[in-house]
């Protein structure tokens, strides 16, 4: 079988422009990182463009090959060399896979038992461990604003631990209106703050819920707080500048997790 060994190679350069936003948005690909993301990749979506895989890799792992290789249009043999040049991390473990874009379209919820709205978030580590925390605790869709970072940006991908492709993820261009009409249809909205007198452990979380979560720093778009149906903070043993994003999130929706299992039959 022919090695790609350079970095010039056409489909190499190809490939190397989906690190950016740019490249990833012309191409309406996604660059997939890692045996345990494309592993959970396969078995949901099943159909790559492009698989490139080392040597090394290959010897490792013989029989997920054979999968990859009969879902992938182009299956390549490359040089370490090439695939470092590939891959946005430092020590890339061998593989990388790209799929098309529309592949990952998900419907979603119209009306969700719990929900998750994201409002520019920036950072992809946190926006990553939230999806993957949304799907332990039962999260059925994942609203995100326009500014918030890109949902199949690699580092998203990678933080979500696989979990990504679990959930029904999209970029909303009108949030209000959302909101508005979950008021409507008795779902309540709940923007996390700092200065809310009412706590978490007060909330009747066995009810259709949507959780507002905003970039800690700068808080919730004054645009989107009146339509919270409430306000609620988490309590601190000591006074803080706020809260990690990921983490409040993990809080909120392992209580919520925890109410209803609670009233399980």
């Amino acid at each position: 079988m022919t090695v790609i060994t350079s970095t010039q190679n056409p489909l190499v350069k190809e490939l190397r422009q989906l690190q950016r936003t740019k490249g990833r948005r012309l191409q309406q690909r996604l660059l997939l990182e890692g045996t345990h993301l494309i592993e959970t990749a396969s078995q949901v979506i099943g159909s790559f463009e492009v698989f490139c895989y080392t040597a090394p890799w290959q010897a490792k792992y013989p029989d997920l090959l054979t999968v990859l290789q009969a879902q992938s249009q182009k299956s390549v043999l490359v040089s370490d060399e090439v695939l470092k040049s590939l891959a946005t991390t430092v020590n890339p473990d061998g593989a990388i896979a790209v799929l098309k874009r529309d592949l990952c379209n998900t419907l979603m919820p119209r009306t969700p038992s719990l929900g998750l709205v994201l409002d520019h978030l920036q950072d992809p580590g946190n926006v990553g461990t939230i999806i993957r925390t949304a799907v332990a605790t039962g999260v059925e869709g994942l609203w995100v604003s326009d500014d918030t970072v890109e949902l199949d940006h690699p580092k998203v991908l990678r933080a979500s631990a696989g979990s990504w492709f679990h959930l029904p993820k999209q970029v909303s261009q009108d949030l209000p209106q959302l909101l508005q009409t979950w008021q409507a249809q008795q779902i309540q909205v709940l923007a996390t703050l700092p200065t809310a007198t009412t706590t978490l452990w007060d909330v009747d979380f066995t009810r259709p819920t949507v959780i507002l979560l905003s970039n800690e720093g700068q808080g919730l778009s004054s645009y989107l707080l009146p339509w919270a149906t409430q306000q609620v903070t988490i309590p601190q043993t000591q006074t803080l500048e706020s809260l990690n994003v990921a983490i409040a999130a993990a809080v909120l929706l392992y209580e919520v997790q925890r109410q209803r299992w609670l009233i399980k039959p």
